[in-house]
This record gives structure tokens, sequence and C-alpha cells, in this order.
């Protein structure tokens, strides 16, 4: 899960970074109308909750660990480590049966040189933890020196050109608080307001932010991210008087191709698809083996069940069409599902049915949560699209009845359930959290430490097989099981 916020309604088109580099098929071969399945409806769901294990997804773990050791201990987007991922996931469901492509496009990997916040004047200057964006624009050789300019902090601190009063910015470098609006919208409107540069500070916790961009051509001016107790310092600071910084950036961009792995039933009806997503890229720091080892693993485990199961032989199959896929650069902003949704025709979009999303669902301090597809938590974005609150519906009725707590959580923009909201189609799914606090409420509910990360190693090298929960896994892959195997055998209560 990228660490990166987008509003679910503002998701860029990227078609330029989007170009496919090899061509692969879209694997929407027309099927006949399967016949009713009323006399086996709700059996495929259970016999695949029973058959799905923890066992038998965890040698997928190990696989994507071994991968990452062999190949410099992580797994991220246009590395051989992502290369050797993608080839084990499209190997592995061939010989399952499945219909199963890679699909490729051009993606560019950041190399920071250089990320240094000095704060100038009085007796010494000091250095800030600094965070360079993702695809910033550099600064000029030495850096900018500028006073800041406070945007202002509401409800959408720095989204709106109302947040930065006329003339204030112009010539400086705007510090502004994360939070509601993407990162990108926040530097257009600090760069509209005249500043020749932006930082923003953290919401929580006691690291700097790490944001970014889609691509280099969102990089207006230089962006970096510093902490939260950073941000407060310099806000109180300039409160009192001008405050003079040095931005010191310095980033390349190199363009590289990646690719998803798109895999569907041979049989089923093919304007009724059920979509299963998760990515399969780890961040460069770590091995990813939470994010989003497990939700891979998962998915990889629920296919080869389903297929067990004559998914893919001849008059055995489900009534619908089931589509696996395994995202790449997620976590340069959810790059992989935007360019699958993007190169789909309108007819395509719409024979999707829905869209599950399972992202980091073995958080070793975790919380049980679902996507809000109603809004009945009046939470940063409004509902899904119609029918994400059946999806909600149907996942939170199974953890009920296996006794297992659980709370919503807000289509926030940060996994690949976005591009397939923002074109209309309901989506759902579970996480277990990543850099969020567990509260001691939620301590008292699941078990755990309070006031710590469900997700301590979120991003880093600690992300790796040893740090797991494997109870949250299993507990979530049967919910990725129970989900899959209903809507294959019918969408009824979708409405559809």
């Amino acid at each position: 899960m990228r660490a990166i916020r987008h509003r679910r309604r503002s998701i860029p088109a990227l078609a330029a970074l989007a170009a496919v580099a090899v061509a692969a098929p879209v694997l929407l071969t027309a099927t006949p109308a399967a016949a009713a399945h009323g006399p086996r409806e709700g059996r495929l769901a259970k016999e695949l909750v029973e058959e799905v294990t923890a066992r038998g997804a965890y040698r997928h773990l190990a696989k994507f660990q071994q991968i990452a050791d062999a190949n410099g201990g992580n797994r991220a987007a246009g590395t051989p480590g992502h290369a050797a991922s993608a080839a084990y996931v499209h190997d592995t469901l061939k010989r399952a049966g499945y219909q199963v492509s890679y699909q490729d496009f051009d993606i560019y990997e950041a190399h920071t040189k250089t990320e240094k916040t000095t704060v100038l004047g009085g007796a010494e200057s000091r250095e800030l933890a600094t965070a360079a964006f993702t695809f910033t624009k550099s600064t000029p050789a030495g850096g900018l020196t500028a006073p800041i300019a406070l945007a202002r902090v509401d409800e959408t601190p720095g989204c709106d050109a109302a947040d930065y009063p006329a003339g204030a910015f112009t010539g400086k470098i705007a510090l502004v608080k994360r939070g509601t609006c993407t990162f990108v919208e926040k530097q257009k409107a600090a760069a509209a307001a005249g500043a020749i540069g932006v930082i923003v500070y953290n919401h929580s916790g006691t690291t700097p932010v790490r944001g970014g961009f889609s691509s280099p051509a969102d990089g207006v001016i230089p962006s970096a991210g510093i902490t939260l107790a950073d941000g407060e310092a310099l806000t109180a600071a300039a409160a009192k008087g001008e405050v003079t910084l040095r931005l010191d950036l310095d980033q390349e961009h190199v363009k590289k191709t990646t690719r998803n792995v798109v895999a569907e039933t041979r049989g089923g009806r093919s304007d009724r698809v059920v979509t299963v997503g998760a990515h399969l890229d780890s961040v460069p720091e770590g091995p990813g083996i939470n994010d989003n080892g497990s939700g891979s693993a998962g998915l990889l485990e629920v296919a080869l069940k389903l297929a067990d199961e004559g998914a893919n032989k001849k008059g055995k199959g489900p009534a619908n069409k089931v589509r696996f896929a395994w995202w790449s650069a997620e976590e340069l902003g959810l790059l992989g599902s935007e360019h699958y949704v993007a190169q789909l025709s309108e007819k395509q979009k719409k024979d999707i049915a829905l869209y599950l999303n399972f992202d980091m669902i073995a958080s070793p301090n975790p919380a049980q949560f679902v996507y809000d597809g109603d809004d009945s938590d009046k939470t940063g974005a409004g509902a899904g699209p119609a029918g994400s609150a059946q999806i909600e519906a149907l996942i939170n009725g199974f953890l009920d009845k296996k006794g297992k707590p659980h709370e919503g959580s807000d289509f926030d923009g940060r996994s690949d359930y976005g591009p397939f909201i923002a074109n209309g189609i309901p989506a759902g799914g579970t996480f277990t959290g990543a850099e969020g606090v567990k509260t001691a409420e939620q301590a008292k509910r699941y078990g755990g430490t309070a006031g710590a990360p469900y997700d301590p190693n979120y991003h880093g090298a600690g992300d790796t097989l040893k740090n797991l929960d494997l109870k949250a896994f299993d507990t979530n892959l049967d919910v990725i099981a129970h989900a899959v195997g209903t809507y294959a055998e019918s969408l009824r209560s979708l409405g559809k």
C-alpha cells in the first residue's frame, strides 16, 4: 500500500506514462452464457473457505521472500525481484489452466541524491529530517533559499487557492500540512500562488512525510516532506517573525518497463466479470511480504483452489467469469491498475460487475478493516459506486458469522480500488492496517499493542516473512474465498 493519498475522484489518466511497451491481450474472450447454477449457489463459497488455508498460502509468501533475498532485498516495480515474482504468479496460474497474460507498461523510477532542509538564521543553522517527494523537480545546484509562508490549516489544508493568500507566497517556500487532498493538488495550488518550493509536514507520527507524484510530469516545483514536530516548530517560529530555509533536492528519473499479470477462468459469462486484485510490487526498501505479498499470496491460493473446483474445465466452471490481477507499480501511484482500467473500452468496463481489492492482510499488529462502501462511517470520501454497499455488507456478514470483529475503512484512494471506483465500478475488500496507530479500543477488540502502528515494518526492510500475523492472514483468506465463491456463482446480492 502506497503512502500517497489520492482523492478518489481526481485520479490522473496518466496516458503518457502508461504507454504499452509490449502489446498484450486484455483477456475478454466472449463466452456463451453459462447455465444457471441455482442448486450450487452458496456451495462454491463454502468449499473454497474450507479448502483455502494460511498454511497453503504461506508457501507463496515464502517464495516471495526467497525472490527478494535473491534480488537485492526487494521486489519493486521495474526490478528483477518484481519480474521474478510476476513470472512465478504467471507460471503457477498457467499450470492451473487459467488464461494468463502479461500487460507491460512504462514507469519511471526516482533516484534521490540529495534531500536536505536547513533552517537558517540565528547563531546556528540546523538541518531537518527530510524526504524528497517521488518525482519532485530538483532545486538549482546549492538549493533554494527563501522565507517560508504558511498555508492555511483547516479541514482541507493547502488544497485550495483560498489557503494561499494573494501575494503572500510569491518567491517563498510554502509550508503545508498533510491531509485530505493529493500531494499533486497541494503542490499545484502552492505553485499557482507563486511559491518556488513546497514542504509538507506530517499530520501524525515521528517520521517525515514520504509523498510523491505519479510521474515526473507532475513535479512543478521542488517538493519534500518533514515531520509533524518540525512542521509545528516552523509554524510557531513563523508566527513570531520571518523564517528562512534552504531546500536542496536532487533527484534523477529513470524510465523502465514493468508488467501486470492478469488471469481469468476459461468459462463463465464475460459480461459479468468478477475482478479481484492485489499489487505484487514492494517498495525498494524491503521485500514487501505483508505489503503486499500477503494480498498477492491470498489471491494466488484462492485462484488455485478455484481451479481445483473445476473453474477451467468445460461445463464445470462458475456462472460468472472470474478475473484475477496482480498489479505492478502500485507503490509508485497505482500505475498498474490505472493503466489497466485506462485501456479498457466502455463496454469492457461495464462488463466488470465488481472489483475486490486486498492490500496488506497480515499486519503484525492488526485491526480488521472493511472498505466502507456505504459511507456509514461518514469520514473522508463518500460512498463507493452503486453495489459497493452490498459488497461491504457481504464481507461484514461473513465476518459476523465467523465471530470476527471488524470496522470500516474509508476509500481514501491509497490502493488499487481507486481507478475502478473512478470509473463507476463497485468495489470492496479488506486490509489489516499500515502505518496508522492502533487505539486502546482496537487493542481490546483485536488484541495487540495500543499506541503502536498496525505494521511497524511498513515500507521498510523489516517487512519480512518473520513479521506477519498469520491468524489475521487466515481470516482474510477466508474473506477472499467467500467473496470470490459467492460472486462467481451469483451476483444476486448486487441486484444483477
